[in-house]
């Protein structure tokens, strides 16, 4: 046991040199997250998390995606996203992050599950479910620096009109976005043992393109009309 303990640990500091066994905390593997992912994630199934521990991480995923959504609302909403959603709505936006999000990631796991075991993918729905959710709680931090960069565009856009206008402030609302398609490719990469994540990127990347491109048009549909 102690000679695969030391084999595992050397396979994880021959990469970047941070993936050792003693590197427990929380925060500390987040960090190896951004470092590489895929061998984050591949040091993540090996541990076989429970369930528990999966959707730990998914609702943390939630609250930060709730605390950045509100940031956005609350402090300084920019004009050209009010309408997507005001104050009123803060309660039923956190049910919604709490709720409704942890089932759509489910969901969602299970298409990208379907998906790959279709192109040859070798991960189980559990692993799966690992590389997804483990990706989205590395990816939040990102979604919330997003939302402070667009509270800060919004608070200046008094004195930097164009900065209100929908082209500008609406894709800074979904900046998140590209971390969140990159780090859960990887994670989805690592399960399924695909020798390459940039397919699986660019297919996840085509499809959070298309609703972000329909979620702009309709809220652009004034400023067309």
């Amino acid at each position: 046991m102690t000679q695969e303990l030391e084999e595992e640990q050397g396979e994880f500091e021959a990469g970047h040199g941070v993936f050792t066994l003693e590197r427990t905390g929380l925060v500390e593997r987040v960090l190896d997250g951004w470092r590489d992912m895929r061998a984050s994630t591949r040091r993540l199934l090996r541990e076989k998390p429970s369930e528990g521990r999966l959707i730990f991480y998914v609702l943390a995923s939630d609250m930060v995606f709730f605390i950045s959504w509100s940031l956005k609302t609350m402090v300084a909403p920019a004009a050209g996203t009010e309408p997507l959603m005001s104050t009123d709505k803060i309660g039923l936006l956190m049910v919604g992050a709490l709720m409704l999000r942890t089932a759509a990631m489910y969901v969602f796991s299970l298409i990208v599950f379907l998906s790959a075991k279709a192109t040859g993918g070798t991960g189980s729905f559990k692993e799966t479910r690992a590389g997804v959710f483990w990706g989205a709680f590395v990816s939040a931090p990102f979604g919330l620096a997003a939302a402070i960069l667009s509270v800060g565009l919004g608070s200046v856009s008094p004195t930097f009109p164009f900065l209100s206008q929908e082209w500008v402030a609406l894709p800074v609302y979904w900046l998140g976005l590209i971390p969140f398609v990159w780090y859960v490719s990887a994670g989805v990469a690592e399960a399924h043992k695909f020798r390459m994540t940039s397919p699986t990127f660019m297919v996840m990347s085509v499809v959070a393109l298309g609703l972000t491109v329909v979620t702009l048009l309709f809220g652009a549909k004034d400023m067309l009309g």
